[in-house]
């Protein structure tokens, strides 16, 4: 204990020291430059729906795997196992539509008095980490890889079955097919 005293009394406080001084801050404080790049805007899709966007507003799409026209297997949620083919992709929130999965009924108003009103199913969008890209001809599907033919051109394939996605006809196909549809959906309206 006596130890202790002496220690405490050779401690002395001044009256320079900060201990029984007030703080003031400095009048002027130095202007710090935040390191971290402009922050990202969001803009107002739904009202319960936001979407990153750039400095300039635009917005921020996102990569992905599948493209319009694949054929895609669903891999997880209430549809899983089902095989469909990419019919829309909404490239801001990484969603994909595929032909017959994820239908949700949608109760349509008359827009007119002699027009009824009417209950309808709709593809609805799912998750694009949710479907995997599928073989017609092996009935398997697989990741994706990216590799560039001899003639310099860089194609998507199948990494289990090594069948390349990416073809001039597969694309024009699928084109042609979505034109189609919706030539026979203005038709009928």
């Amino acid at each position: 204990m006596a130890a202790l005293q002496s220690s405490f009394t050779g401690l002395s406080i001044s009256s320079t020291s900060f201990f029984g001084q007030r703080f003031s801050p400095p009048l002027s404080l130095p202007l710090v430059k935040s390191k971290e790049g402009p922050c990202l805007i969001t803009a107002k899709l739904k009202r319960w729906e936001r979407k990153e966007c750039k400095p300039n507003s635009l917005p921020v799409l996102h990569k992905m795997h599948v493209r319009l026209g694949d054929t895609v297997k669903v891999i997880s949620g209430h549809d899983k196992g089902k095989i469909g083919e990419i019919t829309e992709i909404i490239k801001h929130n990484s969603k994909v539509v595929v032909k017959e999965v994820n239908l949700k009924t949608k109760h349509v108003k008359s827009r007119s008095e002699e027009e009824p009103g009417q209950i309808v199913k709709i593809e609805a969008p799912i998750h694009s980490s949710n479907v995997m890209l599928y073989s017609k001809e092996q009935k398997v599907a697989s990741r994706v890889g990216h590799k560039t033919l001899d003639n310099g051109k860089r194609v998507r394939y199948l990494i289990k079955t090594g069948e390349i996605i990416d073809s001039a006809e597969n694309w024009k196909k699928s084109v042609k097919e979505k034109g189609k549809t919706t030539e026979a959906v203005a038709a009928a309206s």
